[in-house]
């Protein structure tokens, strides 16, 4: 409890309420992201989701990365889940219903069974499995592979990517800029098998990114959705870890709106 105290008390936010279910640490991440038309990306969300939009477009982000310290709230550590791969395909949202700006991601893919089944029940979450590969190749020099199984056609993403360094735009994040919109987000949006609207919260602290250089081989990703990527070099940025808390998940209800209350008359 006390490293979940000292890592959250640089957060200017309060913590979500109740207690955290899941805590993880995601290492050596590629963010790369493409602009993508709202109307296509809107197309593909459930009806309570609307795209969130910065310098005049939605986006398309493909995130490869690998996990490991992963505790589940009053259990001990559990065999199979020490570290794996991981891949998803996010883009950025508002729910309709109370305006909360989050993460909606179309495909999870990971090498690890026992996380994809115990994501699909619980979380609800649409996680593949998948063959995966991560190569670090040095300190900041990384290769990942990754194959969906089961999928006809073939879903692949292979890329090698690295970490340049912090520059003054990953250093100090400013409202407004694209860091801060992909990286400012507390919650992953979901559906639940009665087809309600659901949201895990998220804590950590604000992400440590840098600029990053990538050269993706192959991305089959967007074309399992149907959205045809634009001809033109992602987004790049890095980060090299992050301790990460999931609280359970939640219904995403109507934000209460304000009533006049009717007091009743005295008399005089």
């Amino acid at each position: 409890m006390r490293e979940f105290l000292v890592r959250t008390s640089h957060k200017p936010r309060p913590l979500p309420t109740g207690r955290w279910a899941m805590t993880q640490r995601w290492n050596d991440l590629l963010f790369a992201h493409w602009p993508i038309p709202a109307v296509l990306i809107e197309a593909l969300l459930p009806e309570w989701l609307e795209a969130d939009t910065c310098q005049g477009s939605a986006w398309l982000g493909a995130v490869p990365f690998w996990l490991d310290r992963i505790k589940v709230r009053g259990l001990p550590a559990i065999p199979g889940l020490r570290n794996f791969p991981d891949l998803n395909l996010r883009t950025y949202v508002r729910d309709r219903l109370t305006g909360t700006p989050g993460i909606y991601c179309f495909s999870f893919d990971s090498s690890n069974l026992l996380a994809v089944v115990a994501a699909r029940l619980a979380c609800h979450l649409p996680y593949k499995l998948a063959e995966m590969r991560f190569e670090r190749r040095s300190e900041r020099d990384f290769a990942f592979y990754s194959r969906r199984r089961f999928s006809r056609p073939q879903v692949i993403f292979k890329a090698r990517y690295r970490g340049l360094g912090p520059t003054g735009s990953t250093v100090e994040i400013r409202p407004g800029s694209l860091e801060f919109f992909f990286s400012e987000r507390n919650c992953i949006f979901s559906t639940n098998r009665a087809g309600q609207p659901i949201r895990a919260n998220l804590h950590h602290i604000p992400w440590p990114l840098e600029e990053a250089d990538a050269e993706i081989e192959r991305n089959d990703l967007g074309t399992a959705i149907g959205i045809a990527l634009p001809a033109m070099e992602p987004v790049l940025h890095y980060s090299r870890r992050l301790a990460v808390y999931i609280w359970p998940a939640e219904l995403v209800r109507p934000a209460l709106s304000s009533r006049p209350v009717t007091v009743a008359a005295t008399p005089t």
